[in-house]
């Protein structure tokens, strides 16, 4: 991790010509300062939710034949620990792991706009690079992050995913909620492994240019056990990017608005993603724990209202139809 600040010789990003959500998202990862007590203190909580999620998804089987390293038998000198289990890994694969865990029987929580999303799924990836950072600092003699610079990361990664899903029904045209996952991790990882404004940038062009992958495997007669990785994989990717920009790699600030292969015209139908919101601490705010039932809020209605209404039907269920 390096203490890379190359847009220090641009008085404005702006004069890189960059796609405004591009900026918009740099300035907030870079720039802005978390000063909500509630956002703070509901972040703690996320954390403890995560980690409580991703320790009981480890116990299951089919989840647990998918941790560890990629090739059996690989360390890593300056690994990321994956909770629960005796694996220390490259911060990729430890966010890959960790994310999955927690994914696995959906009680994670969400958040709802015009696309349900689950922020909480970059939080493998900020404990991964943490860590990463911390180990890689404390053997050099410097000093490691703190439990608020993790704090600080959940809720930044927070805010990206919901706000870009508050007013943009991805689902609709197909679009993987996933793709919001990734961006917010390589938008927010970069900045921790030491990256500015346009390494920013730069991760997070990469990440829209990766695109979407299909949504089929959410839905019948396609659902499967996917959806319990595809979460580990999109912030595995993101962290993946955050590592290759803070080696040097180039980024493409004209990535959603170039016309006929940008992200917009490809993936969105021609049109703008639409930022109605500053970005701030809205989402941590209100984000939405699942600690009863592993369902959408509309089902968790439903669930409720059937078990206070059981003992009234129980006797005659053939009726309901």
């Amino acid at each position: 991790a390096g203490d890379a600040t190359t847009t220090s010789k641009y008085t404005d990003v702006k004069d890189l010509g960059a796609d405004q959500l591009l900026i918009d998202i740099a300035n907030y990862v870079v720039g802005y300062e978390i000063k909500s007590r509630d956002a703070v203190k509901t972040a703690r909580f996320a954390i403890l939710d995560f980690a409580s999620c991703a320790l009981r998804g480890a116990c299951e089987p089919a989840c647990a034949k998918l941790l560890g390293p990629v090739v059996p038998g690989v360390t890593c000198t300056f690994g990321a620990h994956v909770p629960g289990t005796e694996y220390y890994l490259d911060p990729v694969t430890a966010t890959g792991n960790m994310s999955t865990c927690a994914r696995w029987l959906d009680y994670n929580d969400a958040f709802y706009g015009a696309e349900w999303t689950h922020p909480s799924d970059c939080i493998g990836a900020v404990l991964a690079v943490a860590e990463y950072v911390s180990r890689l600092r404390n053997e050099r003699g410097l000093s490691v992050l703190s439990m608020r610079d993790v704090i600080v990361g959940v809720i930044k990664t927070y805010e990206i995913v919901g706000i870009l899903a508050l007013d943009n029904s991805f689902n609709q045209i197909g679009v993987d909620h996933g793709l919001l996952t990734r961006v917010a991790v390589a938008a927010v990882t970069t900045s921790m492994l030491g990256g500015g404004r346009l390494e920013v940038m730069y991760a997070t062009s990469q990440a829209f240019i990766d695109g979407s992958g299909l949504r089929c495997f959410r839905h019948y007669p396609c659902a499967g056990t996917r959806k319990g990785w595809a979460a580990g994989d999109a912030a595995s990717r993101g962290v993946s990017l955050a590592l290759m920009t803070m080696r040097g790699e180039m980024g493409y600030l004209g990535a959603l608005t170039a016309p006929v292969w940008g992200f917009n015209d490809v993936f969105y139908r021609r049109q703008d993603i639409a930022l109605k919101r500053d970005f701030g601490e809205y989402v941590m705010e209100n984000i939405v724990f699942k600690p009863s039932f592993p369902s959408e809020v509309h089902a968790q209605t439903a669930i409720e209202a059937s078990f206070r209404l059981h003992p009234q039907v129980v006797h005659r269920v053939d009726e309901v139809h």
